[in-house]
């Protein structure tokens, strides 16, 4: 995944001027400590010392092959790895943190959302689970954090780290079959032990629409916040769900994708909102602009503004909201999707609010995000920049 597409997105926020509705904060990078809340030593000593140089590669062959899957494609080492991998889970950890002392009701973090890495193993683009940590900080202050996760891919890091918890629900919309990336994600994958049921998998397959999609969303999440009740939400808002992904294989609008995001703030429960796939790049930074002005509750014009990175949106220089794919078939048969929210709304017939006290209260991970702007600041959003 290229680092330009936070950089576009971030451009796009300033010259549309959605920085004057939120509170732009710099995050204090993660310790060692803080990914080893979630990671393994062993992993987080890896990453922070593993190198592209001929050298180490020979020298640590056994040790990349054990923690990384698709070195040569999918998680290529890189020269500051662990200073970025230090940055995105610092911001997702410090706003966490926002959230849980109050001080905002939903923060962004564009560059995290790497829902594929384990606790010992980089995958997919992925070498620290930033969303696994942030929801451990939010553990300590809320009885039942919820997953929820719109990234074409299955969030399996996640759904792992969590299978056998009922204090998070992770849900998942994504595409399953055809030896699809990572292969998980099954409808019968529910949890375990007293997780179970806390796991919801929602398979899709190709060429889903804003209609088909929104509705199912909608209903979905109804029931689970009926049931679930959380007090605090981590959306992950990959991109390449989007029509026109170079990996993807739905067909989202961006306004579609949005308005997922829209219908869970509409519930008012305190919310992080993190980045994640996509790799039609200009269409990310599209859709994340999009989704921080719906977020800030500011309609954006069409026509983009004239930003460095204006050349990459042509020909048309425009928003694209409502455009998806025409050119895409819808293979979601409409009496199996019906089938399958049958089943998920059975399944969450078994779910209940657990936990109403609290037992003592770990540390925070670490100082929380330390502000570099404030302007006016609408509904309690807040950005974390890396």
């Amino acid at each position: 995944m290229k680092p330009q597409r936070v950089l576009m997105t971030q451009s796009l926020v300033l010259h549309y001027g959605l920085h004057n509705y939120m509170e732009i904060c710099k995050p204090v990078p993660a310790s060692d400590s803080d990914l080893a809340a979630f990671h393994s030593s062993d992993y987080v000593s890896f990453l922070k010392h593993v190198s592209p140089d001929e050298k180490f590669q020979e020298q640590f062959a056994a040790d990349i092959e054990q923690f990384i899957v698709g070195v040569a494609v999918d998680c290529p080492v890189f020269h500051g790895l662990y200073q970025y991998c230090q940055s995105y889970a610092g911001a997702s950890v410090g706003g966490a943190q926002r959230l849980n002392h109050g001080y905002a009701d939903t923060v962004v973090n564009w560059s995290g959302g790497m829902h594929h890495a384990k606790k010992a193993e980089a995958s997919g683009f992925c070498f620290v689970n930033d969303i696994v940590l942030a929801i451990l900080e939010l553990l300590k202050y809320h009885q039942r954090v919820l997953y929820v996760d719109i990234d074409v891919h299955h969030g399996d890091g996640v759904e792992e780290a969590f299978l056998m918890t009922n204090r998070v629900m992770t849900v998942s919309f994504h595409k399953h079959g055809d030896s699809f990336f990572p292969g998980t994600g099954e409808l019968n994958e529910v949890g375990r032990g007293p997780g179970k049921y806390y796991t919801v998998n929602v398979p899709i397959k190709d060429g889903i629409d804003d209609q088909t999609y929104v509705e199912m969303f909608k209903l979905l999440t109804t029931n689970i916040m009926k049931r679930f009740e959380p007090t605090a939400i981590v959306f992950q808002c990959g991109a390449d769900s989007l029509g026109g992904d170079k990996l993807g294989v739905f067909n989202l609008s961006i306004q579609g994708h949005a308005s997922c995001l829209q219908y869970m703030q509409s519930f008012g429960v305190p919310m992080l909102v993190l980045g994640g796939g996509g790799y039609t790049v200009k269409n990310v930074a599209r859709c994340w602009a999009y989704e921080t002005g719906t977020l800030a509750g500011v309609e954006l014009a069409e026509d983009l503004p004239a930003t460095e990175f204006l050349e990459l949106y042509e020909p048309g220089y425009q928003l694209d909201s409502s455009r998806g794919r025409q050119d895409i078939q819808n293979a979601n048969d409409t009496a199996d999707l019906l089938k399958m929210q049958q089943q998920i709304l059975a399944n969450l017939s078994h779910v209940y609010p657990v936990g109403k006290g609290f037992h003592e209260r770990a540390p925070d991970a670490c100082v929380p995000s330390v502000k570099v702007a404030s302007q006016h600041v609408s509904d309690g959003l807040m950005a974390a920049t890396s």
